[in-house]
């Protein structure tokens, strides 16, 4: 058994324009006060780290772990969520994902992937350089408008979806393979890696990646109904980090899981606070312990009803109630752990 580390948080939903959200060393300080010990680093905010110098340099890396550091906290992951969902995008989302990309690779989606590939690569040479172990990340996705098969799929389209999907994939394993980071991609709608199933059939297209591996987050199998727990039963080996965000599911006679065209607090299935959703944490805590994961237990707030400030204050004192010291000998080892043959046969009575 493995004691969680945390309580950390992700800060890509906090990150704005205004102090003290605008900079590495107001976050720190935000994050230090509200009793956080670690921070998730969205490698898109270019006010909190710059992955270009990250990934060429290690005297910069030595001077912001050490910034970090200095406010008693520590880096958990870097994130590309955004980049690795450019690494693979349909036709059908150009339009809404050309966003995430810089300017000059817009409406050029070839540019676009090359460029993704380059910065989620330099991400894994950075967080090497940061003393990392995990990276956390979007697989992207091609097959995503084909979920619900109507109309109906033409035969092969899967098998090449994940067989294209494992080609841009690979090659940026394999480098964070010789850098020795794994690479989490958090399963969830909107993306090939969304399931258990999915994410298997990506295993198999990438021949069992080592490097391919879970950011495991409850709240986005709430929404799809799917059992979370079990979950960490199947794939435990595999998930190497975590997102401590709550979640909601509360169909109705007029919506259920599809029900996505109405506004976030009107939806049956919703993110909520941590505590306010229902989400079981304290039996995923128990699973994760048990089976020794080591993974940074980081917040993730996405809450409709209640406000990001709230949320944030009551994340940490949330999450180190559930971290749990795990056990380092057990309850009854004073009956003796040593074996007597003679002594096992005489109370067998053999």
């Amino acid at each position: 058994m493995k004691t969680i580390k945390g309580p950390a948080v992700f800060l890509a939903q906090f990150a704005g324009s205004e102090a003290p959200f605008n900079s590495l060393d107001g976050m720190c300080q935000w994050a230090s006060d509200l009793g956080y010990k670690g921070i998730q680093i969205p490698t898109w905010e270019s006010s909190l780290i710059d992955i270009d110098k990250a990934s060429e340099s290690q005297t910069y890396c030595d001077e912001l772990k050490g910034k970090v550091e200095s406010y008693g906290l520590q880096i958990t992951e870097l994130s590309t969520h955004l980049q690795g969902q450019l690494v693979a995008v349909n036709p059908a989302y150009d339009t809404m994902f050309d966003g995430f990309a810089p300017k000059e690779v817009r409406n050029n989606p070839k540019a676009r992937t090359a460029w993704a590939i380059d910065v989620v690569k330099k991400s894994g040479t950075a967080s090497r350089r940061l003393g990392l172990n995990a990276h956390a990340t979007f697989s992207g996705a091609l097959m995503w408008h084909t979920m619900y098969p109507w109309p109906q799929r033409p035969n092969g389209l899967v098998e090449m979806g994940f067989k294209e999907l494992a080609n841009r994939w690979t090659p940026i394993l394999n480098h964070f393979d010789e850098v020795g980071v794994d690479v989490c991609f958090e399963l969830h709608p909107g993306e090939d890696l969304h399931d258990g199933i999915s994410f298997e059939r990506f295993l198999e297209a990438t021949k069992h990646h080592k490097r391919a591996n879970i950011l495991y987050d409850p709240s986005h199998f709430v929404l799809q109904q799917l059992d979370y727990l079990t979950f960490i039963d199947y794939y435990n080996e595999r998930i190497k980090a975590f997102h401590v965000k709550d979640a909601e599911f509360n169909p109705t006679g007029k919506q259920g899981v599809y029900g996505g065209y109405a506004n976030w607090k009107d939806r049956a299935g919703r993110f909520r606070s941590l505590g306010d959703g229902q989400v079981d944490f304290k039996s995923i805590f128990s699973k994760l312990t048990t089976y020794g994961c080591d993974v940074w237990a980081v917040m993730e707030w996405e809450c409709c009803i209640k406000s990001s400030a709230q949320g944030a204050r009551e994340g940490a004192p949330f999450i180190q109630k559930h971290i749990i010291e795990a056990a380092k000998r057990s309850f009854d080892d004073f009956a003796g752990g040593e074996t007597d043959e003679n002594q096992i046969k005489k109370i067998l009575g053999i």
